[in-house]
């Protein structure tokens, strides 16, 4: 646990989770989220089978909100790696209660964990860039393939200033990987716009926030940043940025 973590104070918020709502940021909001809502409409009308990826990010909670408040067609699921934080299992069952509705969930074959962890060790991943994606790829990529299975289409809550890896990312795309359109509807939001949502509209979100962690994945392969740092520094941090992808949403 970093330092700035170890002495907050029960009562401390992270700036970043609390912006100043002012008449502009608020109005940007507005304005942003009429945006997204009209893309998800439009992408309701042109495909009957369209899911949602939702990984219980502050991004994901904005647009989990948005398609339960407005009670949108879209399918959400989930993917439990078995190596999340208490406070994502948390929110997921926040999210049950507050929207009254039970995201899909998926899970990695166990026989390929199993035989990960018996020839590799249990935390392999750190060895190497290709142990750590072939830890990704049985735990979140091939239950993603499953769980995108006879879909058309499919929305994500990236955004391009998140990394490096998604500068240029349009709002709709075509993932040639698993052969479906790609919504991303928040690809031009900021984190402050992300948040200033949150505030809004009262969305439940991940508790670990709060404590430094602007981007939330596996326990073991996310910590929390210093302030002012890179917002995915917490992810894979003992990688160069440039890999710091899970093969979600890597393009062939």
């Amino acid at each position: 646990m970093s330092d700035a973590v170890s002495m907050l104070k029960p009562a401390f918020k992270n700036p970043a989770t609390s912006p100043e709502l002012t008449d502009a940021l608020v109005n940007s909001v507005h304005a942003k989220r009429a945006q997204a809502l009209a893309l998800l409409k439009a992408a309701t009308a042109e495909f009957s089978a369209i899911t949602f990826a939702n990984s219980y990010g502050a991004e994901d909670m904005v647009l989990t909100d948005l398609i339960a408040r407005e009670n949108l067609a879209i399918e959400i699921f989930s993917l439990d790696t078995g190596r999340l934080p208490a406070e994502t299992y948390t929110l997921m069952s926040d999210v049950e209660k507050a929207y009254t509705i039970k995201p899909l969930v998926f899970f990695p074959k166990h026989e390929a964990v199993e035989q990960y962890v018996r020839t590799q060790g249990i935390n392999a991943f750190y060895e190497s860039i290709d142990l750590r994606k072939a830890c990704c790829h049985m735990r979140k990529v091939e239950p993603l393939q499953r769980a995108l299975a006879g879909k058309q289409a499919w929305v994500t809550g990236m955004r391009a200033e998140q990394a490096t890896t998604r500068a240029n990312l349009p709002v709709r795309e075509y993932d040639a990987s698993n052969k479906l359109e790609k919504f991303n509807p928040l690809s031009d939001w900021t984190e402050k716009e992300v948040w200033a949502y949150i505030r809004l509209y009262d969305v439940p979100y991940n508790a670990l926030h709060d404590q430094f962690y602007p981007s939330i994945g596996c326990a073991p392969c996310t910590r929390a940043v210093a302030m002012g740092e890179d917002i995915r520094a917490g992810r894979w941090w003992w990688e160069d940025p440039t890999s710091k992808e899970c093969g979600l949403h890597v393009k062939k």
